[in-house]
């Protein structure tokens, strides 16, 4: 991603996973992202670090989007390094990019969204399992998407600016 410009929707998507702990055990979250628009176009919960639940989140994500990125960035983490990620991805003909080193800054979006679904939700609330937790996460990203308005993108929601091209997305 280095010295590219990023102007348009489904130019390149990212994905990140992060650590939810809960009052017993604890939760995985990854979710995809429209780098562009900032809309998160699928987000998938696992109480296990498999690449599964990643390969769901990005056919997920096509499937809303109803298209799929030219490019698409994550971390160098095991999930996304793997040949079952590098396989779904690349069959369904989208570019593999992966943060270089020293390159925090190509998975700045999702780090960001991380903090704040985090800071104004998770660590607010306590959860006793996965449903609930599923419950909170689904209420805020909705919220995130359809009602909250980004200083970087003119004042604009992310789902605004995102456009969605199939029935499911517009209906989300």
């Amino acid at each position: 991603l280095k010295g590219l410009e990023i102007n348009r929707p489904d130019q390149v998507w990212c994905t990140d996973i992060t650590y939810i702990p809960m009052d017993r055990g604890h939760a995985y979250l990854v979710a995809v992202m429209d780098w562009h628009t900032r809309a998160v176009l699928s987000w998938k919960l696992s109480n296990t670090l498999d690449t599964a639940f990643c390969v769901e989140a990005l056919k997920e994500a096509v499937a809303t989007a109803g298209c799929v990125p030219e490019i698409f960035n994550t971390d160098q983490g095991c999930q996304f390094t793997s040949n079952d990620w590098i396989g779904a991805v690349e069959g369904l003909g989208i570019q593999v990019s992966m943060d270089g080193r020293g390159r925090w800054m190509d998975n700045v979006f999702i780090e960001r969204l991380w903090r704040s679904l985090k800071c104004e939700r998770l660590y607010l609330s306590s959860y006793r399992n996965l449903i609930e937790l599923k419950a909170g996460i689904d209420e805020w990203m909705h919220d995130y998407n359809h009602h909250r308005i980004h200083q970087a993108l003119d004042y604009a929601k992310p789902w605004q600016l995102y456009r969605p091209k199939s029935g499911l997305a517009a209906a989300a």
